[in-house]
């Protein structure tokens, strides 16, 4: 194995392909052959050099003239011919030794490349098994390897992966049915919560301070739980599938909209807002493009320092739309900003409290840009603050048609 091991590193060096179960049978399947062959080599020579080493001269020659004399001659040296014969076996044995070790080299290497062929042929179902595993996600569970070929150990494994992701997409069904189902239940006990504030809060001899404070609280309270009721709702709609709807969205408008929804916000906090707008348009749902800019910006301004700097960019660059949101803020931790877009994750005491989010706005972000077929990526500004890209597909407007007549 120690040998198998320094030809796969020679042939790495070699600028071969990267560490393989492929290179390493072939180096395997080689390195074997190349063992086994020196080995009956080993055997062939000994048992050469002791059949011909052990053979009487007189045996050789009895009643057959030599060569070298004459016809009337007949005396013959015994000596001479027994060096002889030793020189001879001693030529004949270093050629068949030369001739042998170049007839194993080659075969050696011709035993590399069958192995690699073999090799390939054998692992073929574990590629095919790897590219179908690297396809299926989140929003592909119900897909499954279904391998053919006879019930052997291969079979066995993409049998035990389809089992896998059958219950995998089981629990990813039950959870989104569940937080769905949840949030329609409890919208009832809260929709009656504020009905019975309402009634309280009109008789027509009027309420006392306190009454209208805790009422006023309450609201406050109630509020808040209907929009992460709301978020819930949103990140199990984005969580549900691919979105089917092919609606030309202008993220420039929406950047617009999502602005002036929160003007007296960015003015309380004096926040300087600059954007870069180019006309960028993607296709998909509006209502959730539309909240996922809303949630991207507002994130930029609820965590932003007062006086701070909020930069919006829109940008279309080789059929790739792009919307950059840079804030400042304290300096994050950008292992702990990769989290962000996780469900329920807050960095720092500043965002634990209930009335600084929920911990859903850039996981509904990242669910809706992958519904959308794009992605969210979160960095860590060095100055502070969080730097928010967002990549989807662009679309083309269409250009309106002429009128003629």
């Amino acid at each position: 194995m120690r040998l198998t091991e320094r030809l796969v590193d020679s042939l790495e060096r070699g600028g071969l392909p990267a560490r393989s179960v492929r290179l390493r049978l072939a180096a395997l399947y080689g390195g074997l052959f190349l063992v086994c062959g020196a080995g009956l080599l080993v055997i062939t020579y000994l048992l050469v050099s002791h059949s011909t080493g052990h053979r009487p001269p007189g045996r050789i020659i009895s009643g057959h003239p030599l060569a070298g004399l004459g016809r009337g001659e007949r005396t013959i040296d015994i000596g001479q011919i027994a060096a002889a014969l030793r020189y001879q076996n001693s030529v004949d044995l270093h050629q068949l030794l030369i001739e042998s070790t170049i007839a194993l080299v080659a075969m050696a290497a011709l035993s590399v490349a069958l192995g690699w062929v073999v090799a390939g042929r054998v692992l073929e179902p574990l590629r095919t098994i790897t590219a179908r595993t690297r396809r299926i996600s989140e929003q592909s569970l119900h897909e499954r390897l279904a391998l053919p070929g006879p019930r052997d150990e291969l079979r066995e494994l993409a049998d035990t992966i389809d089992g896998l992701l059958a219950r995998l997409e089981a629990a990813f069904d039950a959870q989104r049915r569940f937080v769905a189902n949840a949030s329609h239940e409890l919208r009832t006990p809260l929709a009656m919560m504020r009905t019975r504030l309402d009634v309280a809060v009109a008789k027509p001899d009027g309420v006392p301070p306190q009454t209208q404070a805790l009422d006023a609280g309450l609201r406050k309270d109630l509020d808040r739980a209907e929009a992460l009721l709301e978020s819930f709702l949103a990140l199990a709609r984005t969580q549900h599938g691919a979105v089917t709807e092919a609606t030309l969205v202008s993220l420039d408008q929406l950047v617009i909209d999502a602005i002036s929804t929160r003007h007296a916000q960015i003015a309380e906090q004096q926040l300087e807002v600059r954007t870069t707008l180019a006309g960028t348009c993607v296709a998909g749902s509006e209502t959730l493009l539309a909240r996922m800019v809303e949630n991207v910006i507002e994130n930029s301004v609820r965590h932003n320092h007062r006086q701070g700097t909020v930069n919006i960019a829109c940008e279309n660059t080789g059929g790739t739309a792009r919307l950059v949101v840079e804030s400042g803020g304290p300096v994050l931790d950008q292992q702990r900003v990769a989290r962000l877009a996780q469900p329920f994750q807050r960095l720092g005491a500043e965002r634990t409290g209930s009335s600084n989010g929920h911990g859903l706005g850039l996981s509904i972000v990242a669910a809706v840009a992958d519904a959308h077929g794009g992605a969210l990526q979160l960095h860590a500004r060095p100055q502070g603050g969080l730097r928010v890209q967002i990549t989807l597909p662009a679309a083309t407007p269409t250009p309106p048609a002429r009128q003629t007549g």
